[in-house]
C-alpha cells in the first residue's frame, strides 16, 4: 500500500454532521477519497520532529496512547471528550494519570454535546479509578468505583473540554438545558463551566447565557441568536456550542500588567458563533474577545488583521516557554457557522492560526498550500485541534479524517499518522450509520509524563 504524501487525499462526500457538531452544505464542496488508504504512521523524520507520545480516543470507543512509530503503548476501555493525560505536577507527582468519561446513558448519541454523559473521572496508569464525578460509572479494569458527589441532577454532562487546576480542583465544561428569557426556543442547550473540588462540590460556576451581551454580538446578530431554532434533529437549541475551555496560565501579558490575562482567567471559543473570549475568573465577566464578525479572508501574508474564522476549535494561549508563548493558537475549521451564517467558499480548507491577542493580528498560519499541496487537501469542517511543541513544530489533528501531523514553522510535514481505529457513527452519514475514524482531539504527551520504562520507538520512515 503506497505511503501517503504530505496531505490527506481529497475527501469526497456531501455530508451532514449530526447533533450540533457541524453542518457543511456547500454544493461546491464535494471532496473525494479512496475507499482504501494507508493508516498508522505514513511519514516520520525523528531529527526534525518533536518526539513524544500522542493520546486520542478512537471510533472504537477506546483511548489510545501511541509512540512516534504508531505503536500502541497503552489503551483504556473508555473514551474521553477529550481524554486528558495529566501533567504529573497536577496529579501529586503520579505519572500516567488520565481523565476519561466513565459512564453514559445506554444507547445515547453524545456527539456534539454532553447530555448522554453521566460520569467522569481520573484513572491511574493501571486503570484504577481514583476520582469520579457523576453517577453510573462503569468499572475500569475491574476496579471499584470511588464515591461521587455533587453533579447537578446526578449527571456530569461534560462535553468538549475539562482541565485539572493547580489547586487540585477540576474545571468541567458541561451542558445545561433550561429556558432562557428572550429566546424563541422553549429550551436552550446552554454551556456551563463548573469548578469541582476533589470531594465533588461545586466551588465556582459560570453560565454562558448570563453573559450573552458581552461576546461582541451586534444588535442584529443578537436578534438572530435569540431567534435560533434547534438543528440536526436536536431538542434544545445549541446556540453557542462552546467547544473549548482552557486556563490561560502564566503569560507575558499579565507579567507586563495586563489584568485581562490573569493566569486564572479562562479562554473559550464558540463553534456556532465564531468567537473567542476570555472570562475573568473573579467576576465572571468577558474581558477580551475576538469576533464574532470578521473581514473576508485576505490571503496568506502575515502579519495581518484576523480575517474570517468559521467554526473554530481548540483556542488557547501558547504556554510560557514554548515558541510563540502568549499568542493564541486556534484551529480554524472553515466549516459553516455564524449569526448570520457564513460558508467557506468554492475551495473549502482549514487553517491553523497563531494570533497576537493584543494587536489581534495573525502572526503565523498553516494551510496545506504551505506544504505545496492543494488547499483542500487539509480540511476538517468540524472537531480538530492544534498544539505548539517545544521545538517550534505544531501538532495538528485534522479530526474529520482521523489524521494527525507535525508541521514545522516553514510548512514541512515531519510526522504523519492516520488513525486505524474505525467504528460506526451517525456523523457524516446523512441519517445512516457509516464507518469512520474521526478523532476529536490529539494531545502530545511528553515522555516524562508516563511511568519510566514505558516502551517507545523512534525509527525513521522515509517518504516514498
Amino acid at each position: 500500500m503506497a505511503v501517503a504524501k504530505a496531505g490527506a487525499a481529497v475527501r469526497a462526500v456531501a455530508w451532514t454532521a449530526a447533533a450540533g457538531v457541524c453542518l457543511m452544505m456547500a454544493a461546491s464542496a464535494a471532496m473525494a477519497a479512496p475507499s482504501v488508504f494507508p493508516t498508522g504512521v505514513t511519514r516520520y523524520d525523528p531529527v526534525r520532529a518533536y518526539n513524544s507520545y500522542v493520546l486520542f480516543s478512537g471510533q472504537d470507543k477506546r483511548t489510545h496512547l501511541i509512540d512516534m512509530n504508531g505503536n500502541e503503548v497503552r489503551q483504556w476501555p473508555h473514551e474521553g471528550f477529550p481524554p486528558v493525560l495529566l501533567d504529573p505536577a497536577l496529579a501529586d507527582g503520579k505519572r500516567g494519570n488520565i481523565l476519561l468519561q466513565l459512564g453514559s446513558v445506554p444507547g445515547a448519541q453524545t456527539t456534539g454535546n454532553g447530555l448522554g454523559n453521566t460520569s467522569i473521572g481520573e484513572l491511574d496508569w493501571n486503570g484504577k479509578v481514583v476520582w469520579q464525578w457523576g453517577a453510573g460509572a462503569q468499572e475500569a479494569y475491574g476496579s471499584a468505583s470511588v464515591a461521587s458527589g455533587g453533579a447537578p441532577g446526578g449527571a456530569a454532562k461534560q462535553h468538549h473540554d475539562w482541565r485539572r487546576l493547580a489547586n487540585g480542583n477540576t474545571l468541567v465544561l458541561a451542558n445545561l438545558v433550561h429556558s432562557v428569557a428572550g429566546f424563541q426556543a422553549a429550551q436552550v442547550l446552554d454551556d456551563v463551566i463548573y469548578e469541582v473540588t476533589p470531594s465533588g462540590s461545586i466551588a465556582w460556576k459560570w453560565v454562558a447565557s448570563e453573559h450573552l451581551e458581552e461576546f461582541g454580538f451586534s444588535p442584529e446578530a443578537l436578534k438572530l441568536v435569540r431567534a435560533a431554532q434547534p438543528r440536526y434533529g436536536a431538542g434544545p437549541v445549541d446556540y453557542l456550542h462552546v467547544n473549548n475551555m482552557a486556563v490561560l496560565g502564566a503569560n507575558k501579558w499579565f507579567d507586563q500588567g495586563d489584568q485581562r490575562f490573569h493566569p486564572d482567567n479562562i479562554i473559550i471559543d464558540s463553534r456556532e458563533a465564531n468567537f473567542i473570549a476570555i472570562i475573568d475568573k473573579r467576576s465572571g465577566k468577558v474581558v477580551w474577545n475576538l469576533g464574532p464578525d470578521y473581514p473576508a479572508i485576505a490571503g496568506s501574508k502575515v502579519p495581518r488583521p484576523v480575517d474570517q474564522i468559521i467554526g473554530l476549535h481548540d483556542a488557547h494561549l501558547i504556554a510560557k516557554g514554548l515558541p510563540g508563548a502568549g499568542n493564541i493558537l486556534v484551529f480554524d475549521n472553515q466549516g459553516e457557522a455564524g449569526y448570520p451564517r457564513v460558508s467557506p467558499g468554492i475551495f473549502p480548507h482549514s487553517r491553523v492560526l497563531e494570533i497576537d491577542p493584543i494587536s489581534k493580528q495573525i502572526v503565523w498560519q498553516y494551510t496545506a498550500a504551505d506544504s505545496s499541496q492543494t488547499q483542500w487537501s487539509f480540511y476538517s469542517a468540524f472537531i480538530s485541534s492544534a498544539r505548539r511543541l517545544p521545538n517550534g513544530n505544531t501538532l495538528v489533528d485534522e479530526g474529520m479524517n482521523g489524521r494527525f501531523f507535525q508541521v514545522t514553522p516553514q510548512g514541512d510535514i515531519v510526522w504523519e499518522y492516520v488513525s486505524p481505529y474505525f467504528g460506526n457513527s451517525a456523523v457524516g452519514g446523512g441519517g445512516k450509520q457509516v464507518r469512520t475514524n474521526w478523532v476529536y482531539r490529539a494531545q502530545p504527551v511528553p515522555y516524562e509524563w508516563v511511568p519510566q520504562g514505558t516502551p517507545r520507538s523512534e525509527k525513521a520512515l522515509a517518504d516514498k
